[in-house]
């Protein structure tokens, strides 16, 4: 059995001290509930700075840095695996999308976003790697965002070992915010994930997991949406809408069933 938590969440841009407070009270309340895995949405530290890196420089952080210091604190004696996402200094150019991997206040891994497409290609830079990791005994891999349209991170992480993959997202929403139609954003991620999602979980024979950054944010908007693939095919769970929420699920990785708890 894993015990999977997903959390869709505002994340404001650059307002680093109050997503920190956030993610904090979700760890701890996965914590209590005895969560192996609790999932974060792409960029969840930082906030998803784009086209206003220049506007926002405090948000691109160090991987060794205090912020990161202050999720692994968070993590000590817990049982828990936090997946957090923030963007990431890169001493030798435009910075990265990363993923971090933390226990028990440490971090056990990262993972760099690979397929970095349209205009972010302006800002960041690619990760070159597909990484798989463990929570007691169970190997699972991470996807961010763009890495949707990539079979190939996904074939990876299934060729590794991984049984879940967790596809970490924050898809921001075109158009003017004023006039925001929030149901067809919504359902246009919700879209997106079925074209893609479905067929990689069954053509490799994985569960696929998604946490998306949702709400509205100082200049952008993100659509939300938490869903899980089971390794058929099937999306076996959806969140209703694009408010902020959290999923709690037990999955029985061995007999491909899904509770929610």
């Amino acid at each position: 059995m894993l015990k999977i938590g997903l959390i869709q969440m505002r994340c404001e841009k650059a307002a680093i001290t109050e997503n920190l407070e956030i993610i904090s009270n979700y760890i701890a309340e996965a914590d209590r509930k005895g969560v192996d895995i609790l999932a974060f949405p792409e960029a969840s530290i930082t906030g998803y700075i784009d086209r206003n890196l220049s506007k926002y420089p405090g948000a691109i952080i160090q991987r060794d840095g205090v912020e990161i210091e202050t999720v692994c604190r968070m993590t000590e004696r817990r049982y828990l695996t936090a997946l957090v996402g923030f963007i990431e200094e890169n001493p030798n150019g435009k910075p990265f999308i990363t993923q971090a991997v933390i226990r028990d206040g440490q971090i056990t891994g990262c993972y760099r976003k690979m397929n970095i497409v349209d205009e972010d290609t302006d800002w960041f830079s690619p990760g070159e790697s597909t990484s798989v990791f463990k929570h007691d005994g169970i190997c699972f891999g991470l996807a961010i965002c763009a890495d949707i349209s990539k079979e190939e991170v996904f074939a990876e992480c299934a060729r590794q070992g991984a049984r879940i993959v967790f596809e970490l997202a924050a898809p921001g929403l075109y158009g003017e915010q004023a006039t925001r139609n929030w149901r067809t954003g919504f359902e246009w991620w919700e879209g997106e994930c079925r074209k893609y999602l479905a067929g990689y979980a069954e053509k490799c024979g994985i569960w696929i997991a998604v946490a998306t950054q949702a709400g509205r944010t100082i200049d952008e908007d993100f659509p939300g949406g938490g869903y899980v693939f089971a390794p058929d095919g099937t999306r076996v769970f959806a969140t209703k809408d694009w408010n902020p929420c959290t999923i709690y699920l037990e999955i029985d990785i061995k007999n491909n069933r899904i509770t929610e708890i």
